[in-house]
């Protein structure tokens, strides 16, 4: 009877171990339009996305590769988001260890001697016991707990990767307005060259009497604008070099170059694919998931806290007693149990309940609002791509014509058909458009580079 009855208490034990109260994390439904805003239909065969490919795929400039590689290796940011996952790692093994028994060892040793009748007796007590402590998981708090830790774990991994890409998307950001900055600067300096040279000439025909001293004083002022420009680009070119070299873990210094901008890969499409994989793909949605399943799990820790707590405990151990006269090895045996009941706590645990399921109902709303400013920042990089690209090619074709008006004016003005002025309108409007040129090539790059990284590009290591 007395073995029945062990094992029924051993079998209700197993029972109540095996509830878990709070509730089951689910993923919830999302309403998620169809298509991104201002992109075309996708079909079935053009489901991916350019974001699904390795940033070296899509940053081809060798220089910008390496650029990437050193940051991801010295980044700051990126060494602390990994000792964050080492420490949510070992908390993990704290957590969990607590569902497992605690054993620890103790031992203590006594001596002395007794004088009795005439005759001295010594004697040497050592003691050996392991105590042995264990909490039965009777409603799954500590499941539970293990659960929110193990979630807290992979949030902080999703944290590392959102860093990773947002690194990835800097750097090339930088990279490129550097390039744009190049490019202006070398305009600038080129219309200095030419228009030195102008000046010379000009100061010539005034000699010959073919021009006047109105024409040297106009073609001056072309020389002063261009000269005016290159101090301000220098200074923007340092700011962005010392940027980058921050990003790079670097003190700040020079940064190396690659390509020269009009050479650098402009991928030809850049299809976005699926609305539906940019929740697996971007990695702060996949983390706001992650905390959202975190406090779902702390709503069981806090529930489980609302029901009796049973602990078992043991102490066992061998001992020696050595006298003058005898020795013997008793040995040592304790058990027992305890059950832990709140019985007054002034509604403190029900509070705590309430409090995980608001933090719960908060981790949902922010999981829904990631979403959404995720598909916001998508919308919004895709029309800054088309409308850069297009502008782009319009400027382009106002570079050729203005190229044209002022080898036309030239010609106008040395056949004495017009004046000099004609010249310097269209110089100056030459320049200030290629200088427009150069930026919008720069400002076309850098919105690639954010739409692949609103699409969820650039972590893949």
């Amino acid at each position: 009877m007395k073995r029945l009855r062990l094992m029924g208490t051993l079998a209700g034990t197993v029972f109540l171990a095996a509830c878990v109260v709070g509730p089951d994390y689910r993923r919830p439904a999302t309403q998620i339009p169809a298509t991104f805003r201002d992109a075309p239909p996708t079909t079935p065969q053009e489901a991916a996305s350019f974001a699904d490919l390795p940033w070296w795929q899509i940053f081809r400039d060798p220089v910008l590769q390496n650029l990437i590689r050193t940051a991801l290796e010295r980044n700051y940011d990126v060494r602390i988001a990994s000792e964050q996952i080492a420490a949510a790692r070992a908390q993990v093994v704290i957590t969990h260890a607590n569902q497992l028994p605690n054993v620890s060892g103790d031992g203590t040793y006594t001596g002395g001697k007794s004088v009795a009748a005439g005759y001295t007796t010594d004697t040497h007590l050592l003691v050996l016991t392991a105590d042995v402590n264990y909490q039965i998981d009777l409603f799954g708090g500590l499941r539970r707990a293990t659960e929110a830790s193990r979630a807290q774990l992979l949030a902080t991994e999703e944290a590392r990767r959102t860093v990773i890409m947002t690194l990835v998307s800097d750097v090339a950001t930088d990279y490129y307005q550097l390039l744009s900055l190049d490019l202006q600067l070398q305009i600038a300096k080129q219309t200095v060259k030419s228009q030195t040279e102008s000046v010379r000439l000009t100061k010539l025909r005034v000699d010959h009497g073919t021009a006047t001293q109105v024409d040297i004083l106009q073609a001056q002022q072309v020389l002063d604008s261009a000269n005016e420009q290159i101090p301000e680009l220098e200074r923007q070119v340092g700011r962005y070099e010392d940027a980058i070299s921050l990003l790079l873990g670097n003190y700040p210094e020079a940064t190396p170059r690659g390509l020269v901008l009009t050479d650098q890969y402009l991928a030809p499409e850049v299809p976005p694919g699926l609305t539906s994989a940019l929740l697996e793909r971007r990695p702060d949605i996949r983390q706001s998931e992650k905390m959202l399943m975190f406090y779902n799990a702390e709503i069981g820790v806090a529930k489980a806290a609302l029901f009796p707590q049973l602990t078992l405990s043991g102490s066992f151990g061998p001992s020696a007693v050595f006298t003058s006269l005898m020795n013997g090895h008793p040995a040592i045996w304790t058990w027992g149990s305890s059950l832990t009941q709140s019985v007054f706590d002034a509604g403190a645990l029900r509070a705590k309940v309430k409090v995980a399921e608001s933090d719960q109902r908060q981790a949902l709303l922010s999981y829904s609002q990631t979403i959404q400013k995720a598909f916001g920042e998508v919308a919004d990089t895709l029309i800054d791509y088309r409308q850069y690209h297009e502008l782009r090619l319009r400027e382009e074709r106002s570079v050729a014509t203005l190229k044209e008006s002022v080898r036309l004016a030239n010609m106008r003005y040395r056949g004495g058909i017009t004046t000099y002025l004609e010249v310097l309108d269209s110089q100056r409007s030459l320049l200030s458009e290629q200088l427009t040129l150069a930026q919008t090539r720069g400002n076309e790059y850098q919105s690639l580079v954010k739409l692949y990284k609103a699409l969820g590009g650039g972590w893949q290591q």
